[in-house]
């Protein structure tokens, strides 16, 4: 028969590959009969499969046929064999190298098989499962999100308060009055519609209690600028609640989880509010103690030439008494440097916008296309970038630039929104940094101010440059970097 081989059933010899039973052949009768239905023809790939992987005597299941085929017999052998079997062939024999890359080929494709149905699996499940999987990873999720976006905006954190304290109150109403969860009340259990009633009124509490107890737990783990993952954690629970529930028809109100979501959302803008309001705090503690030290310097400068002044004013006098014209005309010459000065420190004290706009850079701590651009009112500036370049950054800051100006407040907001694109911290505008070159801030200063007498585009960065020779190799940096 074309395409199929002679399969023997279990018990008979294993014909050679390829034998088929010529006119008039007969099995042996020491053989046992073959099973009812026996298939005797068997597609040729299969039986050289069954012929490779298992003896023919081992053979415990029959392959389906209708019939048997139409020369041999179908119940137990008669007569003996008229053509005798030809011997079977020399079992091939490999060597055990042959034997272990064989066995590696099986195991590769074998892995390569289940690799495929992990993707397969795992595709379905992202595909089936996707609104049941909430993503935790706070950093993935706040990079997605953003900047934090107010959902209530209020002006600050006590009215979002009061407004909490007016939410919950709502909550609680929804609860005692037992809407909160929505029910089917024509469930039966065991033929009793007030055992279904009953039923039903029992699991809507332990739904409700499980829900809320999600809800609680998202408020108490919600982080500050975070929202997304506990609203998307709260959904999931109505989600589920809906699929336990279904068939008693119940499910979370609508109504009543808008009004936790609108409480996660109040929770999450009170936080931003607090915190931003303990920022806007901590910025203005700042400002004072800067102003109070520009106005100590500005009172000892002034003291300092008050004195100085009247020492030479008496010096004055006595060379004028003297008759000595020559240095009386000197001294009256530096007491009128000094008057200068005094009104100079007078201007600056009773101006709050003087002062100066420094740029600066720590190529050690920021890399070397990052600068801070600010202003300072204290009598010397350099104290203010000592000050900033304290233990809290590992390399000192580097000058580009120091100007003074009668109205270094403007200046510096001029400055602040050219380079407002370039800003680092895109959330806290009180932090000066900004992705931008020396050179290119020098740019637009000298566009706002005219003609820049000192500008240092260089960095010295000592200390940054002798340090690295000894940084580990896991460092992440080169000496290529260094402009």
């Amino acid at each position: 028969m074309e395409g199929k081989v002679f399969n023997p059933p279990p018990g008979w010899l294993k014909p050679p590959p390829g034998w088929t039973p010529p006119d008039g052949w007969k099995p042996d009768p020491s053989w046992p009969p073959a099973p009812p239905g026996w298939d005797f023809w068997a597609p040729s790939e299969a039986a050289v499969i069954l012929a490779t992987h298992q003896p023919a005597a081992e053979y415990s299941v029959p392959l389906p046929s209708p019939t048997p085929p139409s020369n041999i017999a179908a119940g137990p052998p008669t007569a003996p064999l008229a053509t005798p079997l030809p011997p079977p062939p020399p079992p091939t024999i490999t060597s055990p190298r042959e034997s272990a890359e064989m066995s590696v080929d099986s195991l590769r494709n074998e892995i390569a098989a289940l690799r495929s149905e992990i993707q397969r699996l795992q595709h379905e499940r992202v595909r089936g499962d996707a609104d049941d999987i909430v993503d935790l990873n706070d950093e993935r999720v706040l990079q997605e999100v953003g900047i934090y976006r107010y959902n209530h905006p209020v002006e600050n954190s006590e009215e979002y308060r009061e407004r909490l304290r007016d939410l919950q109150e709502r909550i609680k109403s929804f609860i005692l009055s037992g809407t909160a969860i929505l029910a089917s009340d024509m469930f039966t259990f065991n033929n009793s519609l007030a055992k279904g009633r009953k039923m039903t009124a029992d699991f809507s509490k332990l739904m409700l209690r499980a829900y809320n107890s999600e809800a609680d737990s998202c408020v108490r783990s919600l982080r500050a600028g975070n929202i997304v993952t506990a609203e998307r954690r709260l959904t999931a629970s109505v989600t589920s609640i809906a699929k336990l529930g279904s068939m008693m028809e119940m499910r979370v109100n609508p109504d009543y989880h808008e009004l936790r979501v609108e409480e996660l959302q109040l929770t999450a803008d009170f936080q931003m509010k607090v915190q931003e309001e303990r920022e806007n705090a901590r910025e203005e503690r700042d400002r004072l103690r800067e102003e109070r030290k520009a106005e100590q310097e500005l009172a000892a400068e002034r003291e300092r030439l008050d004195k100085e002044r009247a020492h030479y004013a008496n010096a004055l006098k006595a060379l004028q008494l003297s008759g000595d014209e020559v240095g009386a005309a000197e001294l009256a010459e530096k007491l009128g440097t000094l008057d200068d000065a005094i009104a100079q420190n007078d201007i600056r004290a009773a101006n709050i916008r003087a002062g100066y706009v420094y740029v600066i850079s720590n190529a050690g701590a920021f890399g070397h296309n990052m600068v801070k651009i600010g202003m300072t009112r204290r009598l010397e500036p350099m104290d203010r970038v000592r000050e900033l370049g304290d233990a809290s950054v590992p390399f000192p800051f580097d000058v580009h630039a120091l100007f003074f100006s009668d109205d270094a407040v403007t200046l510096e907001n001029q400055l602040h929104h050219a380079f407002a694109e370039a800003r680092v911290n895109r959330v806290n505008e009180r932090r000066e940094f900004f992705f931008a070159t020396p050179l290119e801030v020098r740019a637009i200063l000298a566009e706002k101010v005219g003609n820049l007498l000192e500008f240092t585009e260089t960095p010295e960065s000592t200390q940054y440059l002798q340090s690295r020779k000894y940084w580990p190799p896991t460092s992440g940096s080169s000496t290529s970097d260094v402009s």
